[in-house]
């Protein structure tokens, strides 16, 4: 018997011998959430020998399952279909009811995971630095959880009349950054 039925039990077995006049009690409510670290290790699992990485899993307070993966290529609508279906045989429907939506992280999003970082290097992106500043550059180097971005400056040189523009880089950590992203440029 779960604790909700128990109370019920109880609360009518007091009410109907007359016990409930000045009796209290509290009502606790269970419910079944899908737990994140099992989602996370059955996407891990699909995942083992292919070259797509996970960027992110969460779940909602109403079972809303959101998972987003990528790859260096870009992601495919039948391996999305497909890691889909591995979730869904894996998690019971008898059990919990949930909506599941799997997709890639998107292409003008902000990167969350080093990956993806990686995945840019020589293209351009934008980046939010903690204290406000947007600058837009070429992606040049990762280093861990560090990430270089060459930045086109006027800068004035020391025998000329007029600043030059020049490649100047900024090294960021990803941890004190507001978001980097890939700037995607219509030409």
């Amino acid at each position: 018997m779960c604790i909700c039925e128990f109370l019920r039990t109880f609360a009518s077995v007091q009410r109907n011998e007359g016990l409930a006049k000045s009796s209290s009690f509290v009502f606790i409510s269970t419910f079944n959430m899908i737990d994140k670290s099992i989602v996370s290790a059955i996407v891990e699992e699909w995942l083992k020998d292919k070259d797509y990485f996970l960027v992110d899993i969460q779940v909602s307070a109403d079972d809303r399952i959101v998972v987003e993966i990528d790859h260096a290529d870009g992601v495919w609508i039948e391996d999305c279909v497909e890691l889909s279906r591995f979730i869904e045989e894996r998690l019971s429907r008898d059990e919990e009811d949930y909506e599941l939506e799997v997709g890639s992280a998107g292409l003008g999003q902000p990167f969350k995971v080093a990956q993806q970082y990686v995945n840019f290097i020589g293209k351009e992106v934008e980046v939010l630095t903690g204290d406000g500043r947007k600058l837009s550059g070429v992606l040049k180097s990762v280093d861990g959880r560090d990430f270089t971005v060459a930045v086109q400056e006027k800068v004035k040189e020391e025998g000329k009349k007029r600043p030059q523009l020049v490649d100047v880089d900024h090294s960021f950590n990803m941890d004190e950054v507001k978001y980097c992203k890939y700037l995607i440029a219509f030409k």
